[in-house]
């Protein structure tokens, strides 16, 4: 098996006449954590939608783990251990973090979005749902609505409905958007710790995070890759310094 468990090969889309990401050539490394990062309208959105197959490419091709998924719709990605959270948390703010997680249980029984079934069916899942939980440090908040959860660990209960899918791959949409520095430390750490034994693609505007936790990060501009590898290469890279930090080369030297 390929060392790369998702690639992209030539990966284009045009909105009408703007070619908002062009001939991307992305290669994520299994077990580790590969961050893309950009300005703003460096495509990386587009990216990052492209490979979860919320958006259709205009070009090019997608394979996870050498197969290619390119027309695969997201569910049908999802069923293969593609998993993605989302930029603003994505959970039932009036179930208890139990429920929510029980419900990314579910389809194991067969039953999965069946909020009509027995409660003692289940109930057979609370078990590994409270382990999932665990994971995250959210057992003690278990029997207590989303709603009720601070932002921070709102972003956490939607990290344990992620684990509950049992995703070989992770792909994460701005995990720190909108936290306080303590909420950041403790979402980096989180995922830091989940990252064991699977691969995390995320999206990350915060760059002590990307420094902290990153093995290789993409930086894109303008739809296209300006510069790939660890953070000590990329960040004093002098054309990232420009058009990312807005940091030109002889002003550094200066």
């Amino acid at each position: 098996m390929s060392d790369f468990i998702l690639e992209a090969r030539q990966l284009g889309k045009s909105f009408g006449g703007f070619r908002a990401v062009n001939n991307v050539n992305l290669n994520v490394e299994r077990g580790t954590i590969h961050a893309l990062i950009g300005p703003n309208g460096a495509g990386k959105t587009t990216v990052f939608n492209l490979l979860t197959k919320f958006l259709t490419p205009s070009s090019g091709q997608i394979l996870f783990n050498g197969e290619d998924i390119t027309d695969l719709n997201p569910v049908e990605i999802a069923n293969r251990g593609v998993v993605r959270s989302f930029q603003i948390s994505a959970v039932f703010p009036h179930l208890t973090a139990l429920e929510n997680v029980r419900l990314a249980l579910q389809k194991r029984l067969g039953v999965s979005y069946h909020f009509w079934r027995s409660k003692s069916l289940l109930s057979e899942l609370d078990d590994e749902a409270i382990e999932r939980l665990d994971q995250v440090g959210l057992k003690r908040f278990a029997h207590l609505r989303a709603v009720e959860l601070p932002y921070g660990r709102k972003r956490a209960l939607e990290i344990a409905t992620t684990l509950g899918l049992e995703p070989e791959l992770m792909l994460l949409d701005e995990p720190t958007q909108g936290m306080g520095t303590e909420d950041v430390g403790q979402v980096a750490e989180l995922i830091r710790n989940v990252s064991v034994g699977r691969t995390i693609v995320m999206v990350e505007h915060n760059l002590g995070v990307v420094a902290d936790l990153a093995d290789t990060i993409t930086v894109l501009n303008r739809g296209e890759i300006l510069a790939e590898g660890p953070y000590d290469v990329v960040s004093k890279d002098p054309a990232v310094m420009e058009a990312y930090m807005g940091i030109k080369a002889d002003e550094v030297e200066a």
